[in-house]
């Protein structure tokens, strides 16, 4: 199932099971970082830093569009792309343009699994065994781009949906595991306009913006995710406001860095 099969009643159990997982979080004494069951879902809150994070699966029609804005702003940002999408022909010229701009290039699983199940978080959907060939499959197809395991040890799941087991998982593997901050919807730019969730560009970009003036640490160490691609069905894409939100934001005293 992609993220567009997936029904709306599942989105909606996801989000509040995201939120209550989210408060339930801890602060690592040290860093301000926020921790939610064993992936860090916030880097330091004290610090005006801001984590540009986009992942890919099937669609990269933004790619050259975010690659140039980052360029114009010298920024450099995440990309967590699966292996379906590391093997992609014609992606490859884009994947080697951002890998030789300095951003950083991440797994975000092979197939892009759902590990853990909507309904109930703590019920595995995978063994450790498939998750484990899973993820190495994908490092494997990040090689064949000169990106090496060890450089790549951030690591952000499918479907943004884990479990601690997969956290634990993730640690014995050498990785460590990251997630989208919540509170903006940012990541809701995969929606398209027959799905009773959908949220268009402009609501996403005032609900960013209403989040960091609404909140005392603002968007302080904010892991703020978007899709690098989205369904043809979705013509309002968000990328096309990136730079107005780097802009506002670099306003508002945000710098910005990758992983």
């Amino acid at each position: 199932m992609n993220r567009l099969e997936r029904p709306l009643s599942l989105v909606v159990v996801c989000f509040i099971m995201m939120t209550s997982a989210f408060s339930q979080s801890t602060t690592v004494s040290g860093t301000n970082r926020t921790i939610v069951l064993g992936g860090i879902a916030r880097m330091d809150s004290t610090e005006k830093t801001i984590y540009l994070v986009f992942t890919g699966h099937e669609f990269a029609d933004g790619g050259e569009s975010i690659r140039q804005t980052l360029v114009k702003h010298r920024i450099k940002a995440s990309f967590f792309f699966t292996g379906d999408f590391y093997r992609n022909a014609s992606f490859a010229p884009l994947i080697n343009k951002l890998k030789n701009g300095g951003h950083y290039l991440g797994g975000h699983s092979d197939k892009h699994l759902l590990y853990a199940s909507w309904e109930r978080r703590d019920s595995l959907l995978v063994t450790k065994d498939s998750f484990l060939t899973d993820v190495h499959t994908n490092y494997t197809a990040m090689k064949k781009h000169g990106i090496s395991r060890t450089s790549a040890i951030y690591f952000l799941p499918p479907y943004e949906w884990y479990n601690q087991t997969v956290a634990d998982w993730c640690i014995e593997s050498g990785l460590t595991l990251v997630n989208f901050t919540p509170g903006t919807s940012s990541n809701a730019d995969y929606t398209t306009p027959d799905m009773s969730n959908y949220v268009s560009s402009d609501s996403i970009y005032q609900r960013i913006l209403r989040y960091e003036s609404t909140y005392v640490n603002g968007l302080n160490g904010f892991i703020l995710l978007t899709h690098i691609g989205t369904s043809p069905m979705r013509t309002d894409k968000f990328y096309r406001k990136l730079d107005d939100l780097i802009r506002e934001l670099k306003k508002r005293g945000y710098a910005f860095r990758r992983f």
